[in-house]
């Protein structure tokens, strides 16, 4: 096999034509039997198998940068980089699912939210003019779902700015990012693969260009006749080259030697060169390109031959969701859905087929998605604005001044909250209870269960003069949880076994973690130690009941799925010393650092965030507490 004698991509400079095209065919059938082994990103990396063999023959990384986004479509530059042991991808001490600079020295950047490439690209290419590095070159790979962020527009502006800066964008375009890519800049570029027209083209770009602050209305006048002929009507390079960016293509992306000979001119070219690519996600696999959801952009353990899952798995957090939003939008008519591109993945995808004049996909955006829900309210609708928790971190500012301030009936939902795993560091959605915590009005649910998901976000949709949030973790959803009282808005899940006026422990369980923190519970109970267990339902605001009831507890302990910095724990410990209550407490929670990838439950032992670990901290502090011991640690906890 011509792959295993690739160890570097200098390799590639020896291989004939038809050795390279040989060589594309021997990665895709590598990729289908290693994916559907392990699960990951299936369809992007399919879809650029000739792309990034040209990219590597034609540019010499490390030395200049080659640059993806979002990292998910690197699993061929690993290949070509040295990195051929796919069998533990995604899992603790194998390969990640994305760039890693603790992988290889060809992996600049470990970028896994979309539209950010531009921007390190833009630095990158700064850094070699300041430092005098004419010989090393940037090439930054952008899908053109990735073109739909801001993020994207803002660093264009600047890189178009420098017409003598060189760098080399190359836009991947396969017309999706997960489902179809939407919106004008979507539309843009479809006019780009299919120029038949004058018109056409004004028409799906006058609306965009008239709202794009880089472009505006002078773009518009100069594409409808005041300085180009019309030839330059009609041919695709207009809009790029009217923001000071040279263009090439439209290219077929599955051509190498077409690539390479478009990448080498763009590569000698001393300005910002953009490089238009046409490529097919999933290419090379029936079943995905079958696949009209999402062309297989991620897939879990599957048959090769089929595509079809191994194993079916049972009702999962996003289906519960899903589910209940069909409901909620056939009782209500001024419910309406947001996503960010991910219709399918945050499971808006029913509500779409049940209502589509009430759903919005903004694209890559969820800082637009966020200000738009703001705008929604505003004009008598209720938004509910499904997002991956980690992805929320990018429209804080959003939520803060544009929903929050304005006391906008917004409700977010946060898939995919706390500790993810698989997709390492930057998945986990481990910071939504920490940065929001200071969003003033903001309400915000964790449920534990099925049942409290429905409950909750039926809860959060009735609230009008402020944002909601419901958040819960990947998955498959555990068994109910039932309540055996209520104090206050908070159920409580389990009662001291024995009567005693002063419990022990009071253990505040958030969210998913409630079955953890009753076997917590259950082995505070063989030592002797009586505990209640409350779940606070809303962790934000702090529910007035809590301090009284807490003030009846010799220790508090919290238990979150969170970072433990400014998470539920210090809202709780903060609300305690308000009321003048003075009892000790623990939290526990996830370690402020970057967790590697690993499955959840490995993620948890690491961090000490499992039943034995807590039981075992909290036994101590009793005991130090009944001054059993000074400074030998506590018993073991079975």
């Amino acid at each position: 096999m011509l792959l295993t004698r690739i160890k570097g991509p200098r390799d590639l400079d020896r291989l004939s034509q038809e050795e390279l095209d040989q060589l594309a065919a021997e990665i895709r059938t590598f990729l289908v039997d290693a994916v559907s082994k392990t699960g990951g990103h299936l369809g992007p990396n399919l879809g650029v198998v000739e792309l990034t063999i040209a990219l590597h023959r034609v540019f010499d990384s490390p030395k200049d940068k080659v640059l993806f986004d979002t990292g998910h479509q690197a699993y061929v530059h690993k290949l070509l980089t040295g990195r051929q042991n796919f069998a533990g991808l995604r899992t603790k001490g194998g390969l990640s699912g994305y760039p890693s600079r603790a992988e290889s020295e060809h992996d600049v950047i470990e970028n896994s939210h979309a539209s950010t490439v531009l921007g390190w690209a833009d630095g990158f290419a700064k850094a070699n003019e300041v430092l005098g590095k004419e010989d090393h070159h940037v090439a930054a790979v952008i899908g053109d779902g990735a073109l739909t962020g801001g993020m994207a527009w803002e660093a264009l502006n600047n890189i178009a700015a420098a017409k003598d800066r060189p760098l080399v964008i190359v836009v991947n375009d396969n017309e999706r990012s997960y489902g179809p890519t939407i919106g004008g800049l979507a539309n843009h570029l479809a006019t780009l693969r299919t120029t038949d027209g004058y018109e056409r083209f004004l028409a799906r770009g006058k609306d965009l260009l008239e709202r794009t602050p880089v472009v505006g209305k002078p773009l518009y006048e100069t594409l409808h006749g005041a300085k180009k002929g019309l030839k330059d009507f009609i041919a695709p390079q207009g809009m790029f080259e009217d923001l000071g960016l040279k263009y090439i293509g439209p290219i077929d992306g599955h051509d190498i030697e077409a690539l390479e000979s478009a990448l080498q001119r763009a590569k000698r070219f001393s300005g910002p060169v953009i490089v238009h690519c046409l490529t097919q996600k999933g290419r090379g696999y029936e079943p995905a390109v079958q696949d009209e959801a999402d062309r297989f952009h991620a897939v879990g353990v599957i048959h090769p031959d089929t595509g079809l899952p191994v194993s079916t798995d049972a009702a999962s957090w996003t289906s519960v969701f899903a589910d209940e939003m069909v409901k909620l939008g056939r009782e209500r008519k001024d419910i309406v859905a947001i996503t960010a591109a991910m219709l399918q993945p945050v499971g808006l995808k029913k509500f779409a087929d049940a209502y589509p004049d009430r759903i919005f996909d903004v694209g890559i955006a969820e800082q637009h998605g966020a200000t738009s829900a703001a705008g929604l309210a505003s004009g008598g609708a209720h938004p509910v604005f499904a997002v991956y928790a980690t992805f929320l971190n990018r429209a804080f500012d959003q939520v803060l001044m544009d929903v929050a301030l304005h006391k906008c009936g917004v409700t977010f939902v946060l898939d995919r909250a706390g500790v993810t795993g698989t997709d390492g560091a930057s998945h986990n959605g481990m910071w939504d209870m920490s940065i929001l915590q200071v969003v003033p009005g903001l309400r915000l649910a964790a449920p534990r269960d099925a049942e409290q998901l429905r409950a909750q976000l039926n809860e959060a949709v009735l609230v009008k003069d402020a944002p909601t949030v419901v958040r819960f973790s990947k998955g498959v959803v555990g068994p109910a949880v039932p309540a055996v009282g209520r104090i206050g808005g908070m159920d409580v899940l389990r009662r001291p076994a024995d009567e005693v006026t002063r419990p022990d422990v009071l253990l505040v369980s958030v969210g998913a973690l409630a079955p953890m923190c009753l076997e917590i519970a259950d082995l505070l109970d063989k030592q002797g130690i009586s505990t209640t267990v409350v779940d606070p339902r809303w962790v934000k605001p702090v529910d007035e009941a809590l301090a009284p009831l807490a003030d009846r507890h010799r220790v508090v302990v919290t238990v979150e799925d969170n970072s433990r910095a400014g998470g539920v724990g210090s809202a709780v410990a903060q609300a305690l010393r308000d009321a003048g209550v003075d009892v000790p407490l623990r939290d526990f929670g996830i370690p402020q650092r970057f967790l590697d990838h690993a499955t959840r439950k490995e993620v948890m032992a690491e961090i000490g965030l499992t039943a034995p670990d807590i039981a075992r901290q909290v036994t101590g502090l009793v005991a130090k507490l009944d001054g059993r011991y000074d400074s030998e640690p506590a018993a073991a906890v079975d």
